[in-house]
């Protein structure tokens, strides 16, 4: 049996529990130095190990992190599901609430925190385990202030959507929802960069379970305003806000009290300095996912002045809806992708590195394509899980084939997001966000949806394969062209910038 690379697995980490963890186990910890191992044994492993080998690492990260998001997805679209039983205008409110309001400023605080995906990623691979605690730190500052400069979205939610044309009766109503859903505004400050904390380090599972607990506790809370206390749609808003709190506090409590020692040294007032670099880096991050994230919003608000407009806006709600439920899974490979490339960049292997994103990108776009061959199939029965209307149900099927195409292009385009923030590239992937979203995708969907009078189908075909495809395109050209060796020497730089010491002592490898 050949020799298990540990790196870097450490001593001082190994209680009797890690002692007797398997080696598959204890490769995911040490996350990253295939590379190097296999020089070391003068071998170059057949293609088909290496794609195995790369696999396990990959889904050790990705496997918790899809679970988690699945589950954190699922509270959003149990309650619109409990909200479309109430009635169109209670589906088409909460539905614009949550894939709106919230989704707005879900986009650009979850992007913000993304830089930790790059941060922690390489300090962890360059063993600078402490610093990941001082920035998470830093991210909790930043975000938290960032949900109190975000809050007039929803305190002048109504007016706002009355301005851009939605009906009197749906504004209204979201109006009041936007502002009973101001505490799920605010754990995102928390649930966001724990996330990128755990799964950094590889402790992924901690957020799937904590994402469980919040799941649960938002159904069971829903079903019973819904169908025994009868608090309508309200209630449901509660439900919702105490599910995001549940997994927010979950994490937090695990990782201040005991549960990452090496990373996690206490709270640090040095979480305040450097904040201004930490910012920066933040802002590109942010607006790099959320020029994405606020492009689907828009077509929704779009389809809002269209005729017959509450039938278009809860079919284009349900659809988002899917594609989000989806869309889980390629986050994850988001998620797992930028931790990959992060540690792989940060050690300096910057071949494993480019391995990484192959695999990740192979993989995501086969069960892409099983998804949207899997929507075609069910077309006409996908909707009942939100309505009984025949018309929504109708119009539902008629979409669901730019919903398999969005589908499919979805499962390539976010990892090679992944492997942006993996190496650091969110600047330039923001300008390329807005000119392929902005100057292309959403001009060519207000042609379509208008001037040739295709409703909506024009309206998200043109953004779909004007701006979602050629982005796509041009992020494949660069991870292609990407010199991956000058790319790792760059990570190391970054992580000796950012650091404050030198790599953690205490190292020594053991076996199980």
């Amino acid at each position: 049996m050949g020799r298990i690379d540990r790196r870097p697995f450490l001593l001082s980490e190994a209680s009797p529990g890690n002692r007797e963890q398997s080696p598959a186990v204890l490769d995911q910890i040490n996350g990253v130095g295939s590379t190097k191992a296999n020089k070391d044994e003068g071998v170059e492993l057949p293609l088909g190990r290496r794609v195995w080998r790369e696999s396990k690492k990959l889904w050790y990260i990705l496997g918790p992190s899809i679970f988690g998001r699945v589950a954190g997805y699922t509270m959003s679209v149990v309650t619109q599901a409990f909200a479309g039983h109430l009635g169109e205008v209670e589906l088409a409110a909460m539905s614009i609430t949550i894939s709106v309001i919230i989704g707005f400023n879900f986009g650009l605080l979850l992007g913000m925190a993304s830089a930790l995906e790059t941060l922690c990623g390489q300090a962890f691979g360059a063993k600078r385990y402490h610093m990941l605690g001082i920035y998470i730190q830093r991210s909790f500052v930043v975000l938290f202030l960032c949900c109190f400069l975000l809050l007039p979205v929803y305190i002048f939610a109504a007016p706002l959507l009355r301005f851009l044309g939605q009906p009197d009766d749906v504004a209204e109503l979201t109006g009041k929802l936007a502002l009973w859903m101001i505490p799920t505004h605010f754990s995102y400050a928390f649930i966001f960069p724990l996330n990128r904390f755990f799964q950094s380090q590889l402790k992924a599972p901690i957020v799937a379970w904590a994402s469980v607990a919040g799941l649960v506790a938002s159904v069971a809370t829903s079903w019973l305003c819904t169908y025994v206390l009868g608090f309508g749609v309200f209630g449901l808003a509660q439900c919702l806000n105490l599910g995001w709190w549940v997994t927010a506090l979950g994490m937090l409590v695990y990782a201040t009290c005991g549960g990452c020692p090496l990373t996690w040294t206490g709270w640090s007032v040095e979480a305040f300095s450097g904040l201004w670099e930490f910012i920066k880096l933040s802002v590109a991050s942010g607006v790099m996912l959320c020029l994405e994230n606020w492009y689907y919003k828009i077509l929704i608000l779009m389809t809002g002045h269209l005729h017959n407009v509450t039938v278009a806006l809860d079919a284009l709600s349900i659809c988002m809806n899917i594609n989000g439920w989806e869309m889980m899974i390629p986050f994850a490979f988001f998620a797992a992708t930028g931790v990959r490339v992060a540690n792989e960049l940060g050690a300096g292997y910057g071949k494993a590195a480019k391995f990484a994103t192959i695999v990740s990108v192979m993989q995501s776009t086969l069960i892409g394509i099983f998804f949207c061959l899997l929507v075609m199939v069910l077309r006409s029965k996908i909707a009942y899980i939100f309505t009984s209307s025949p018309e929504v149900i109708e119009e539902v099927s008629k979409l669901s084939y730019l919903l398999g195409a969005t589908i499919l292009l979805n499962s390539i385009q976010p990892i090679l997001s992944g492997v942006a923030v993996g190496s650091g590239w969110q600047g330039s992937v923001a300008y390329i966000n807005l000119g392929c979203y902005y100057g292309i995708g959403l001009p060519l969907g207000l042609l379509l949806g208008w001037v040739f009078n295709m409703s909506v189908m024009g309206i998200w075909g043109g953004m779909i394969f004007g701006g979602t495809a050629v982005q796509t395109i041009i992020l494949a050209v660069i991870t292609i062209r990407c010199d991956w060796e000058k790319e790792a020497e760059k990570a190391q730089q970054r992580v000796t910038k950012w650091s404050t010491s030198k790599p953690d002592d205490g190292e020594q490898y053991i076996a199980p």
